[in-house]
């Protein structure tokens, strides 16, 4: 079935309608973007606020890793606002929204191979004196015990769980009040990939800080986060709150025809492992 077949389902989502939201500390308002000026995503506008856990869910080409990229400065916006913490970014670097306060996961070379766990963590706070890192050093390791007793291995030699917890505390380094992380369960196991989202996930939102979540795991991501925006195409297709996405019966039919069968196996792999 084609999205454009389920009629209302797919009506685009309006502010008036939508229940009322904590103060957004990131606010993506009207956001194009793209590659050589052709936009992937189009008028995409969402908000996370301190505290809490935003989930963008959609099927592969659905312009998600676009729409991180544009949100952390990796990519330049060609239309829209990006506001972080009542200050516009826009037009910002990479570098300088990370001084901002932005800490970005990639789902991809999250972590230094060669390196050990404790020069990856180091890495993560180039931009800190020796007396920061090493207290920075300290309390990601207090985060993530797991991580203290592996501080001279080489980061190739951990496992999915233990790089994903490494690439995570070196994001941490810098103290970012908004974490952006794109499929930080990818290539995990279904028992590691709910430890990662409901354990360490939940966990950042808890400390207080805003977390940005792009995930296929959709059912465990929505376990975790409190609102969701299904992306489709480079637009919002639909932004309700979590609970009631739970509820739709149409949510996995929304991906099918846009190469996203992904999210029904997602859904089926996730509910089958919650009843066993």
């Amino acid at each position: 079935m084609a999205l454009n077949d389920l009629g209302q389902g797919l009506r685009e989502p309006s502010a008036d309608a939508q229940p009322s939201r904590p103060a957004p500390y990131l606010q993506v308002s009207g956001l194009d973007a793209g590659y050589n000026r052709v936009p992937v995503v189009r008028g995409v506008s969402l908000q996370v606020a301190l505290g809490e856990v935003v989930l963008v869910m959609g099927p592969n080409g659905a312009g998600k890793s676009t729409l991180v990229k544009a949100v952390t400065g990796e990519l330049p916006a060609l239309a829209g606002r990006v506001v972080l913490g009542g200050r516009d970014v826009t037009a910002a670097r990479e570098e300088d929204r990370s001084r901002a306060g932005v800490g970005y996961v990639p789902q991809l070379r999250d972590v230094f191979g060669p390196l050990t766990v404790t020069e990856n963590l180091q890495m993560g706070g180039y931009q800190l004196t020796k007396k920061e890192v090493a207290a920075r050093q300290e309390e990601v390791f207090s985060l993530f015990p797991a991580l203290s007793t592996m501080r001279r291995r080489l980061a190739r030699s951990l496992s999915g769980g233990e790089r994903k917890m490494l690439a995570i505390g070196r994001a941490l380094m810098a103290q970012p009040k908004l974490m952006v992380l794109d499929e930080p369960t990818a290539n995990l196991a279904p028992a590691i990939a709910r430890n990662v989202l409901h354990g360490i996930v939940a966990s950042l939102a808890g400390s207080g800080r805003a977390v940005l979540l792009v995930e296929q795991r959709v059912s465990l991501g929505l376990e975790v986060a409190s609102w969701g925006y299904v992306l489709t195409d480079g637009r919002v297709r639909l932004a309700e709150p979590c609970k009631a996405l739970q509820s739709r019966p149409d949510l996995g039919t929304l991906f099918l025809g846009h190469g996203g069968s992904e999210l029904g196996t997602g859904l089926q792999e996730a509910r089958g492992g919650a009843s066993r």
